[in-house]
């Protein structure tokens, strides 16, 4: 039998040392997850696998022993992977928002506007969840934020232990697979595609995502009102007394009514151009996106004041004819900057009023716009030159960490002990990122050499059902190993043996990562490991205590009551995850912004390159 190094031939031996050597690969992988039910750190575990399992191949004639000189190499091209720098970059600006009280203003803002209907204030967090998503990229300061903010509120008027801790602790992990998600950065560079394409690949499902939670939300709500009830009037402190609503179904109906066109002449509407004629075609889409926009709308204008809500409309109409300028047209790079181009021109609007003191905003309008401004501003900072190919993912994180920097100072919190905090759990984070990583190179290296990446492969590639079969297969082992190991340990440990066959099937990459990802999301949820559940855990309420504003005696959060809040959204994520195979254009509108290469066009120059035959004449020369 030849294994490792090709140039080496072993005697066959025979008995248990034969089957050994033959199975070497599978038992190599039973043990590294002996040492993880053991309790052993996962960067440990992995080295010493490797580094005994090396050993072991050496004394049983497996390859040789300067086979292992190959070590260091392996360690120091880990070091100077420069996609891996983004880590520590997008982990320290998250840290300084955090820690600056941007999430605090926000939840503060945000609640006041959704908190006059039911649920108002679970949509609130899942809005400032996927907006911390965007800005921060870490679930740990995302779950913990939310948490000390937004729990105690929701409590004190009478939400539903179990959905407000499973609503804070699933909007927190956004930050997995919005960008710029650290797992994503990983997930790249495991399997050796750019970072810019998962980023744009993983947006579109992410907001997805936060949609489904505002409909499970919404479900909740109108089964179950008293589980969700809305802000009583006194708590609406940024109101002013003299305020109406808006007229929302005016409002709604106008604002449905121009989307609905741009929706039934625009790019979406051409993908069912072949079932129906043209005209048809567009009359079915502008019906069809009305009655939905409708309803969104006009329950949107009822959560705002008139003057917030003609504002915002005159700013995505503005930007939506700005974008029809450029050569944008859809996509995640679309949604971004038709995005800061619309809070852009509302906050011109906003310092106008503010400045000139027109009256035309309200206390609470003006206040939505202020405060959403900067982490949105930061959003196209960092995502926006990402997207559109100004700079790399590590550039953009060096300028989101100046930008939150920025943003601190602004605020007039940064101080000496938050910029210490900050860059000490950067350190810490960053280490723990690059010792796994280490660890699973020593590991790969004796496992490659035994042919065990040949042995997943042929394992995998057998499957019976093809691609489909090799999806479910995956996302099922990827789901229960979620319920032992985090993302960090999946992303180093699975996503190298996997890669290979799925690339060997003719899946992309992208897709398969962004799948994996929304998978992996489940490895915070799953009861009893998940680690935004012991995130969340740790700043719960665990004895009674008098709430500071009501003087009310409150009962704890109990650790069942997050478990089952976590459940619903368990399978919310699960659902994500058969959208993003069914529907791959989900994540593959990555490619409409790249060269597509025709395969034809590229053989007929390889052709025209290629020497004529030998019995063809010299071709003719034209002066």
């Amino acid at each position: 039998m030849l294994v490792g190094l090709p140039d080496l031939a072993v005697a066959a031996p025979a008995g248990f040392e034969a089957w050994f050597i033959h199975n070497m690969a599978p038992i190599m992988f039973a043990a590294l997850v002996v040492f993880l039910l053991l309790g052993y750190p996962v960067a440990f575990a992995l080295a010493a696998n490797g580094l005994i399992f090396g050993l072991i191949g050496i004394e049983l004639g497996l390859f040789r022993v300067d086979f292992l000189q190959a070590l260091p190499e392996r360690v120091y091209g880990t070091m100077n992977n420069e996609v891996l720098l983004a880590v520590p970059f997008f982990t320290f600006m998250g840290l300084i928002l955090e820690r600056s009280g941007m999430a605090e203003d926000l939840l503060d803002t945000i609640g006041q506007v959704f908190g006059s209907i039911r649920g108002g204030l679970a949509y609130a967090v899942i809005f400032v969840g996927a907006l911390l998503a965007a800005t921060t990229g870490v679930v740990a300061a995302s779950v913990i934020s939310m948490g000390l903010i937004s729990l105690p509120i929701m409590l004190r008027y009478g939400y539903d232990r179990r959905v407000a801790t499973g609503v804070i602790a699933a909007s927190g992990t956004l930050a997995q697979i919005i960008p710029p998600s650290l797992v994503l950065i990983v997930m790249a560079d495991q399997l050796n595609r750019s970072v810019g394409d998962m980023y744009t690949g993983a947006f579109l499902p992410g907001l997805i995502l936060s949609c489904l939670y505002a409909s499970y939300i919404f479900l909740v709500s109108t089964f179950f009102p008293t589980a969700t009830p809305g802000l009583p009037l006194d708590a609406q402190t940024l109101r002013d007394p003299n305020e109406r609503a808006a007229p929302s179904r005016i409002l709604g109906a106008i604002a449905a009514a121009g989307l609905a066109f741009l929706i039934a002449t625009g790019n979406i509407a051409a993908t069912t151009a072949d079932l129906l004629p043209g005209a048809a075609n567009m009359a079915a889409w502008g019906l069809a996106s009305f009655v939905l926009l409708y309803f969104v709308l006009s329950g949107a204008a009822r959560l705002l004041t008139p003057s917030l809500f003609i504002v915002l409309a005159i700013a995505i109409a503005a930007s939506i004819l700005l974008m029809a300028e450029t050569t944008v047209k859809f996509g995640a790079d679309y949604v971004v900057l038709a995005m800061s181009a619309t809070v852009g021109l509302a906050f011109v609007v906003a310092v106008i009023n503010r400045v000139f003191r027109l009256g035309l905003l309200s206390r609470l309008a003006e206040q939505v716009v202020f405060v959403m401004v900067p982490p949105l501003a930061l959003i196209f900072l960092v995502l926006g030159t990402i997207f559109i190919g100004v700079a790399t993912p590590t550039e953009g994180g060096a300028m989101g960490s100046v930008g939150a920097l920025l943003l601190a100072i602004g605020r007039g919190r940064l101080k000496f002990d938050l910029l210490r905090q900050a860059t000490y759990s950067t350190a810490k984070l960053s280490a723990f990122v690059l010792f796994i990583l280490i660890g699973a190179r020593v590991f790969s290296l004796t496992f490659y050499g035994v042919d065990g990446h040949r042995w997943v492969e042929e394992l995998l590639v057998s499957l019976p059902g093809g691609q489909t079969g090799f999806l479910i297969a995956v996302n099922a082992l990827v789901f229960v190993l979620a319920f032992f190991l985090d993302y960090f340990e999946l992303a180093f440990i699975i996503i190298p043996l996997l890669g290979p066959a799925a690339d060997k099937l003719g899946i992309d990459l992208i897709w398969f990562g962004v799948i994996l990802a929304v998978n992996m999301q489940t490895s915070f949820m799953h009861p009893p490991f998940g680690f935004a559940l012991f995130f969340l855990r740790s700043v719960a309420p665990k004895v009674p205590y008098l709430d500071r504003v009501t003087g009310i005696r409150m009962e704890p959060v109990t650790t069942g009551q997050i478990y089952w809040g976590a459940v619903p959204f368990v399978f919310i994520q699960l659902i994500m995850v058969a959208l993003v195979v069914i529907f791959p254009g989900l994540v593959t509108h990555y490619k409409s912004g790249g060269v597509q290469l025709d395969s034809g066009a590229v053989q007929q120059q390889f052709d025209n390159l290629s020497p004529p035959p030998s019995d063809m004449p010299p071709p003719a020369l034209k002066f």
